[in-house]
């Protein structure tokens, strides 16, 4: 049998580079059997194989490169209630009811992730407390009335933030108000998944990195394939998101990958860092290609956006970077970016959460469409429970329904690309 070929480390990121190297997990070799056999080592998949291993269930999973090396280990860190739709989409889709039904569970997959980074002492760096800000007019009428119908509808405290209240917690003039989340934090990305896959196996959870399955075939006992070896399994639960690539082209017409990308300064020093955030939130503003910020534990600011819907890196990336960055924070205009990374998020037509099964032993989550840091733990644990005989969550998910994008693999993502332009374009206008 050859040998498994040698891969790289993470991608750079300040993320990794901020983290002690950490030894390389044996690539699958032969054939094994589990009881689940899981296809990725992102928030989803180990999160899934915790909550199996830990209702006695044998879990092998199966990493194509290194744990967390996807959006798990790559994104903004801002962790919040809901998901990448709109609320009354769901409402739409399923009626008042069961919308209320599907964000009462969000909420309880943020407190499952704090309860998680407590529970196996996950060194993460958790921080309290999300705002969502509007820069135009038509933005801060309209994510006034959210907060107000969060609170009626969902029984979801928000706060909301005149401008100058803002101001008192955040040093930019951009922002006309904002909903405060004190519920919602941010984290260290790339250190919560090595913690997460460190409690998996601690539980008993088998992960083999430089693994990539090759195929997934079907049946009484589903099989994932490996250039190398094989795991049969009574489940199988594929957690790879936009990162698939050919094993499931079922869930692949009804999901989009998109670039999006984030920049670390050098380290500012508490109190410069402070003076800009002082109460050490996250934020994201609500444009449609939206920015999003934080700051380290080391006390760089870590500033997001600058989306590629054709997943490309946009040319001239670091001076859009910069100008982004500093059109929030002109006072930075002396300080640059020491990283600058990015890396694919998935997308499903309506931004709503597309989990569910395949057949009735292949189940797979995706469609986190940016706002995946909670919500992908309550898919693995969601799954779990429905392996474990406790279906009626994932029965509401499957009920949401998604259509395929347009156009067919030559023309899926230009016609993507031009009509995001147009939300662009508003974005910019009014």
């Amino acid at each position: 049998m050859p040998d498994a070929p040698a891969r790289p480390d993470h991608p750079p990121s300040w993320y990794a580079a901020s983290l002690p190297p950490s030894a390389l997990r044996a690539p699958l070799q032969g054939a094994t059997r589990a009881d689940v056999a899981v296809l990725g080592a992102g928030y989803t998949g180990l999160t899934a194989a915790l909550a199996l291993a830990e209702k006695g269930y044998r879990v092998t999973v199966l990493e194509a490169a290194r744990v967390g090396w996807g959006a798990s280990g790559r994104n903004g860190g801002q962790a919040l209630a809901g998901y990448g739709c709109d609320l009354r989409v769901l409402e739409a889709r399923l009626g008042a009811a069961d919308a209320r039904l599907l964000f009462d569970f969000s909420r309880d997959g943020l407190r499952m992730l704090k309860e998680r980074i407590a529970r196996h002492r996950i060194d993460c760096h958790w921080r309290d407390g999300h705002a969502n800000v509007a820069i135009r007019p038509r933005q801060q009428r309209a994510l006034r009335a959210d907060t107000e119908r969060m609170a009626q509808r969902y029984d979801y405290p928000l706060q909301w933030w005149d401008r100058a209240q803002l101001q008192r917690q955040l040093a930019s003039e951009r922002y006309l108000g904002a909903q405060y989340d004190p519920a919602g934090g941010h984290l260290h990305p790339l250190a919560y998944a090595q913690g997460l896959a460190r409690a998996a196996e601690a539980a008993g959870v088998v992960v083999h990195e430089q693994s990539p399955v090759t195929r997934l075939q079907h049946g009484p006992r589903p099989v994932l394939h490996t250039a190398w070896g094989r795991v049969d399994a009574d489940f199988a639960v594929l957690a790879g998101n936009a990162l698939l690539r050919g094993i499931a082209p079922e869930l692949e017409t009804r999901m989009m990958p998109v670039g999006t990308w984030i920049g670390a300064t050098p380290p500012l020093g508490a109190e410069r860092a402070h003076a800009l955030i002082r109460n050490d939130m996250a934020v994201a503003d609500v444009n449609w290609a939206l920015d999003y910020f934080r700051l380290s534990h080391d006390h760089r600011l870590l500033f997001g956006g600058q989306a590629s819907y054709s997943a490309l890196p946009p040319p001239g990336l670091r001076t859009a970077m910069l100008r982004r960055m500093r059109r929030v924070f002109p006072q930075l205009a002396d300080v640059g970016l020491n990283h600058l990374w990015g890396g694919c998020i998935d997308i499903t037509r309506n931004r709503a959460p597309h989990w569910g099964r395949l057949a009735p032993n292949v189940y797979f989550a995706q469609g986190f469409c940016g706002h995946g840091v909670a919500s992908t733990g309550l898919a693995g644990e969601v799954i779990a429970a429905a392996i474990a005989g406790q279906a009626q969550r994932l029965d509401v998910f499957e009920r949401i329904g998604h259509r395929r994008f347009p156009g067919g693999p030559a023309l899926r993502m230009p016609l993507l690309v031009a009509a995001m332009s147009w939300y662009k374009l508003r974005d910019r206008l009014w």
